[in-house]
């Protein structure tokens, strides 16, 4: 039996809280060692959608080591390796203009791309980066090492990296309150409790400023 086929049979056994739509890729991606390390964390009774997620971050990391170095994971990663995902993940699109090796490189991008695991344009969400080596970092305690997540070069390099990174903001609600849906409000904090003291002061002030 191949090792393709042992691990096409391993991922049935873990079938119920998998993606099997990527079934046969995450069979070519995923080494044996991923496979028995997921097959690991069933058994220790992981919720379905913590594993599944997991496993989309583990598919995706070891598609981008693969773009990127030629190789799949090392257990542990060394902290170059971590520092080199914070670089093609968090970048300044303003120096990618003048700057084409800043970021993702090139071709590790058009893999990623051929593969469905790159879609969207630009730098990475800083939350979805940090949610990913949070993953990378889970499954290497499972595999026993230590790993260096918690560096201080690796936590520079990321609060750098995010000042960067530019973030969209969030829309204010043009519609103001009105006085019909503070009534409303206040009817929730309507006893004499300490809490709903404090709740009222706050709804009253914020109204009377003009707050949203």
């Amino acid at each position: 039996m191949s090792g393709l086929d042992r691990r096409l049979r391993e991922l049935d056994t873990i079938a119920a809280v998998l993606p099997l739509e990527r079934r046969d890729e995450l069979a070519e991606l995923l080494t044996d060692q991923d496979i028995e390390t997921l097959r690991h964390l069933v058994n220790e009774g992981m919720g379905a959608n913590t594993l599944r997620a997991l496993t989309s971050d583990l598919a995706y990391l070891q598609a981008w080591s693969i773009a990127a170095t030629g190789a799949s994971l090392p257990w542990p990663a060394p902290e170059a390796l971590l520092l080199k995902f914070v670089a093609h993940h968090l970048w300044d699109p303003e120096k990618r203009i003048s700057d084409r090796d800043h970021g993702m490189p090139q071709n590790v991008d058009r893999l990623l791309r051929e593969q469905g695991f790159l879609k969207s344009i630009g730098p990475h969400a800083p939350d979805t980066v940090r949610r990913r080596l949070a993953s990378w970092s889970t499954l290497t305690k499972w595999r026993g090492h230590q790993g260096v997540f918690s560096s201080p070069a690796l936590k520079q390099a990321i609060r750098l990296a995010v000042r960067a990174t530019p973030r969209s903001r969030k829309r204010k609600s043009a519609k103001a309150v009105t006085g019909d849906v503070l009534a409303k409000l206040l009817a929730t904090c309507s006893t004499d409790s300490l809490r709903d003291v404090r709740d009222r002061a706050i709804l009253m002030v914020a109204f009377a400023s003009g707050g949203r």
